[in-house]
């Protein structure tokens, strides 16, 4: 089914999360037609697809790289003006998963956590899940970039505190029936990064940015209005 040039672009509203990046921008009359089997309406982040990735500089010479497995994102595409498309999305703060192969006892015995996950999870100087259980992202605006590109912006709540970020974002494919669903879904990444000392995190010792990984499908909810 044939729509209008832009519906491609209004999947990319999808996940929202958390980044100051920019990227090339193309007029609207140079940005060529495209073929879409997403239409109109709410997109539900399949859980069992998706993966968001999150790491920051450690001692200066590697990326020490956790995953979040606890998130969830409702997008509403409207793709004969994606302006009028939106995001939102929540993190589950408690869902660190960080692979720790050690004793983290045996090695931290004056920690009052019993692992890495959940120091990380709930230290105040770190993601503070007990006074902040939840990240959530909101979109404001969405920019095509190419023909599979976007630039989404949104205000981020982190730490209880809430700034504007943008998130470059790629659609990396669209079926007309999923094969389980039986009904349309899109798929994504994104990347791009924020300063988390601007959200009031201690700057510690660990570089200040923290760079956002995001793969996942999205399945429209026939049911929802």
């Amino acid at each position: 089914m044939r729509i209008n040039r832009y519906s491609s672009f209004s999947a990319l509203i999808a996940l929202g999360m958390l980044v100051t990046t920019a990227g090339y921008s193309y007029a609207q009359s140079a940005t060529p037609a495209t073929e879409t089997k997403a239409p109109a309406g709410v997109y539900k982040l399949d859980p069992t697809h998706a993966a968001l990735l999150w790491s920051v500089k450690h001692n200066k010479i590697s990326n020490y790289t956790v995953r979040f497995n606890k998130l969830e994102a409702t997008l509403k595409l409207d793709p004969a003006k994606i302006e009028n498309s939106s995001i939102e999305a929540s993190i589950d703060a408690t869902s660190v998963v960080t692979g720790y192969p050690a004793d983290y006892k045996a090695t931290h015995a004056s920690s009052p956590y019993q692992t890495w996950d959940e120091e990380i999870s709930r230290d105040p100087k770190m993601l503070n899940s007990n006074a902040h259980p939840k990240i959530t992202f909101k979109s404001t605006k969405v920019t095509s970039t190419g023909p599979t590109t976007a630039d989404v912006t949104g205000d981020l709540t982190f730490l209880g505190v809430t700034k504007p970020v943008t998130l470059k974002a790629t659609l990396n494919g669209e079926i007309d029936s999923h094969p389980f669903a039986g009904v349309p879904a899109v798929g994504f990444a994104a990347e791009g990064s924020f300063n988390r000392t601007e959200f009031g995190q201690p700057a510690g010792y660990v570089g200040p940015d923290v760079t956002i990984r995001f793969d996942g499908e999205f399945i429209q909810d026939t049911s929802a209005k």
